[in-house]
């Protein structure tokens, strides 16, 4: 099926079957951009809105490529009481750096932590595959916007299979406890949704780099 006819699957009658269908469709058909200026969505991000119909000429990957070196997310038939979806920053660089917009596997929620130095088994800088530059220097303006002028990262693992991306509050202007919920739910629009996310002071951590 195509992605214009996967939209029109009633609501009642989707699940994660229908979204892995509806989003590797995507991924091979058309869609029409609505207008090539961004909308700031409910959440204050900025998405560009499109169509999806069985006329649509635009090659979605082209437009999923340059949405991914602009810092913004894509809504899909916003017409509707409930659009079909809506795809995140980090769901859309995920997407051209590895052909996944996301991957099924448990991650823990974001939020606040006290690590243990010693089950740290790997901490170092991100890579570039999962931290490309790009990624990055939309992630620095946007903490510029925020006044943090450099934010502090340290990449951790406890078992070299499982990693998080750890911040530096004191980095991050130590806010308040009752922020860090809305500090990393901001965080994590940029990020893929399979990356874990943790907000952590430097005390007693490996040294952190700036972002």
């Amino acid at each position: 099926m195509t992605v214009h006819e996967l939209a029109g699957v009633p609501d009642t009658q989707r699940d994660n079957q229908w979204e892995n269908q509806f989003l590797k469709a995507l991924s091979l058909g058309n869609i029409d951009l609505i207008s090539e200026n961004p909308v700031q969505g409910p959440d204050s991000w900025p998405y560009l809105l499109a169509v999806t119909k069985s006329t649509a000429k635009e090659p979605a990957q082209k437009i999923l490529n340059w949405l991914s070196t602009r810092g913004m997310g894509l809504v899909l038939n916003p017409e509707k009481e409930h659009p079909d979806y809506v795809l995140s920053f980090g769901m859309i660089w995920s997407f051209r750096e590895t052909g996944f917009f996301f991957k099924d596997t448990p991650t823990p929620a974001p939020g606040s932590t006290e690590l243990d130095p010693g089950k740290i088994l790997h901490a170092g800088t991100p890579t570039a595959e999962y931290l490309p530059d790009y990624v990055r220097k939309i992630l620095r303006e946007f903490f510029r916007d925020q006044g943090v002028l450099e934010a502090k990262i340290l990449l951790i693992s406890e078992d070299r299979v499982h990693y998080d991306l750890a911040f530096s509050i004191e980095s991050l202007r130590n806010p308040p406890a009752s922020e860090l919920a809305g500090v990393a739910e901001a965080i994590g629009w940029f990020l893929p949704p399979h990356y874990s996310i943790l907000l952590v002071s430097e005390k007693g951590l490996p040294p952190f780099s700036v972002l």
